[in-house]
């Protein structure tokens, strides 16, 4: 396992609160520029990827300077991690700091290699120059640039690298077997069950990872998710990147080995006991379940067909307090050979998506079908996002941040972000406009509001402002943001019994033999704009079939709704609460029974439990 002190370590932790980590394309050199190139070569031919710049920097972001106007800010000298240690990356995430199985306070950061920053390769030197030989095409012989997936130290294109939140210490964690080169989409940390899992852009599998990084085992949304929405299943073609193939051509994506669009996972999330996930360009968002072991469900659900106004991927997908799940899209891929262009830049939407409260039944989402939009970067249309996006702290009037504030502040990776002629001279006194990074925005700030978004501040990805024509140079970013209690958090319940004498159906339970009725497997909460509601899952151990229950308040002062519903198989029970202090516990009492039966009328057969709720500490006001 490769292990190495990056370029700039620093003296005490590099992950702190509030810790922001980015993606993006490390850059490029001539090597030998300085004695000038023989006649006739052409510069781009003789151009590689400079190992000796970072390819991941760590943000400290905590004081911003003073209140936002559409400013450039100047940061403290960022923790680094060079190309030349793990190659191009984009998927980010962070662990919950547990070390030993003590919390320390400081996560660790870890970082999945990408072809979204483009592809690269060589054959040996054939000239005499002492320089590999750049290849648009696959060639006999070729392997992939210096610093495109860190081979030098052990990586490829599957490979996921740790980053030590203490030392800096950079490792190897693991890689995803039989990836040919698309690489990683997406990659998040399951707090609940402490593993990992990962999207695959080669076979369009979600791995499950254990914290060791050990693979533990797979889901294939192409074969178990789409036929949940009556779609055919779709296989893996088995398409590699073949870059020794004439087929292979490094400007076209469409040669790189993906899994087909139908099946092509691109942004994942642990959100609430689901993993959340992005599939298509034309992006729809769903979810698979984790049982109480953290195995995956079996479960899949379609969440929402994203509302935009160009179908891209969704690279990124974030959840915040308050229960807003956020999505950013990135540009169709173009790899330039020149290393101008890594993606489509311009038509990038930053959009908000919330639950229907109560849920509408003329709908099909359980979500809004019109989400809210940011304005992101300054070129006209505000849409230059490059497909990453996660949630901060909030600040104070004066740029600096308060950590009892657990998600008021959105984060979003971007390409030109202060460039527009038309508002040059009033941006002009703000810093460079050839600004490449991130742009932090108050979660409040949907458009109209802050459109041109003067009302929020820029940090850019590497402190060069002489490239104002590049595309996709940037990729993920991801904010370390511990914040206890946070609403949308799932809770494993045992069955919590409370009614001494349920309701049985005829011959069950066999005599002396008096196991629950139901099994409440498992409650996930959500701020809604009702306020906070409980999603209750719910085993029908006694076989009743039921399908509805009655709901009522068990603790005084509390109220329920609503007080009768009926739900298809599988699907939650959903409970909002009134009139609780959040970190309350609530009972609610339930009546679990088939509604066919209540119809007819007479007795039937109803489990009785009730349900302790552990209300989530922080208030689902806004």
């Amino acid at each position: 396992m490769y292990s190495s002190v990056p370029a700039r370590a620093q003296e005490a932790q590099i992950i702190n609160p509030g810790a922001m980590a980015v993606t993006g394309f490390s850059g490029t050199i001539i090597p030998g520029i300085e004695e000038g190139l023989p006649p006739g070569v052409d510069a781009i031919e003789e151009t590689f990827i400079d190992t000796e710049r970072a390819t991941l920097r760590v943000f400290d972001v905590s004081a911003l300077g003073g209140p936002p106007s559409g400013q450039l800010v100047y940061t403290p000298q960022p923790f680094e991690v060079l190309a030349g240690q793990i190659g191009q990356v984009f998927a980010l995430t962070y662990d919950d700091g547990v070390r030993d199985g003590t919390p320390s306070g400081v996560p660790n950061l870890y970082a999945g290699a990408t072809s979204l920053h483009g592809v690269r390769i060589v054959t040996p030197d054939a000239d005499g120059d002492g320089r590999p030989e750049r290849e648009r095409r696959g060639k006999a012989g070729a392997t992939f640039m210096e610093g495109q997936f860190g081979e030098e130290n052990g990586g490829g294109p599957g490979s996921i690298w740790k980053i030590d939140g203490l030392t800096g210490a950079v490792s190897l964690f693991t890689t995803i077997e039989g990836n040919s080169g698309p690489g990683i989409g997406d990659v998040s940390f399951d707090k609940a069950h402490r593993q990992f899992f990962a999207s695959d852009l080669d076979s369009g599998l979600i791995h499950r990872i254990a914290e060791d990084g050990a693979v533990i085992d797979t889901f294939d949304h192409g074969v178990a998710g789409r036929p949940a929405r009556s779609l055919p299943p779709v296989a893996d073609d088995g398409a590699v990147m073949d870059i020794q193939g004439a087929v292979f051509d490094s400007e076209d994506p469409d040669t790189w080995g993906f899994t087909q669009d139908e099946r092509r996972i691109w942004g994942v999330a642990v959100h609430g006991g689901r993993v959340y996930y992005a599939v298509r360009e034309e992006a729809e968002i769903w979810s698979v379940g984790l049982t109480q072991d953290g195995a995956f469900e079996g479960d899949p659900r379609w969440e929402l067909t994203v509302d935009a106004e160009e179908d891209l991927a969704v690279t990124d997908i974030a959840f915040d307090n308050k229960g807003f799940m956020y999505l950013a899209q990135r540009g169709e891929t173009e790899n330039r050979f020149d290393y101008s262009q890594f993606a489509d830049s311009g038509d990038g939407e930053v959009l908000r998506y919330w639950r229907e409260s109560p849920d509408d039944p003329a709908t099909e989402s359980i979500w809004v079908p019109a989400p809210q939009e940011y304005a992101i970067g300054f070129p006209e249309g505000h849409r230059q996002s490059a497909g990453g996006i996660d949630l901060q702290y909030g600040y104070d009037s004066q740029g600096n941040f308060n950590p009892n504030a657990c998600s008021d502040t959105l984060v979003a990776t971007g390409d030109k972000l202060r460039d527009n002629p038309a508002l040059a001279e009033q941006l002009a006194a703000g810093g460079p406009l050839a600004v490449h990074g991130v742009q932090i925005t108050a979660t409040v700030l949907v458009r109209p509001q802050n459109e041109p978004p003067f009302g929020s501040w820029f940090v850019d990805f590497d402190g060069f402002f002489e490239d104002p024509e590049v595309e996709g140079h940037v990729g993920d970013v991801e904010v370390w943001r511990p914040c206890e209690g946070r609403a949308g958090y799932y809770e494993q319940i045992p069955y919590p019994g409370g009614y001494p004498d349920p309701f049985w159906p005829p011959e069950f339970p066999p005599p002396g033999n008096y196991p629950p009725c139901i099994d409440v497997e498992a409650v996930e909460y959500f701020c809604t704009p009702a306020g906070l509601e409980a999603d209750i899952y719910v085993r029908d151990v006694a076989g009743i079939g039921g399908d509805s229950v009655k709901a009522d308040s068990r603790t005084p002062g509390v109220f329920v709704t609503p007080l009768q519903q009926t739900q298809p198989p599988g699907a939650p029970f959903t409970i909002g609460m009134s009139g609780f202090f959040p970190g309350d516990r609530v009972d609610v009492g339930l009546c679990f029974y088939r509604q066919s039966d209540a119809d007819a009328g007479g007795y039937y057969p109803c489990c009785k439990v009730v349900v302790p709720l552990d209300t989530p500490p922080v208030s689902c006001e806004p």
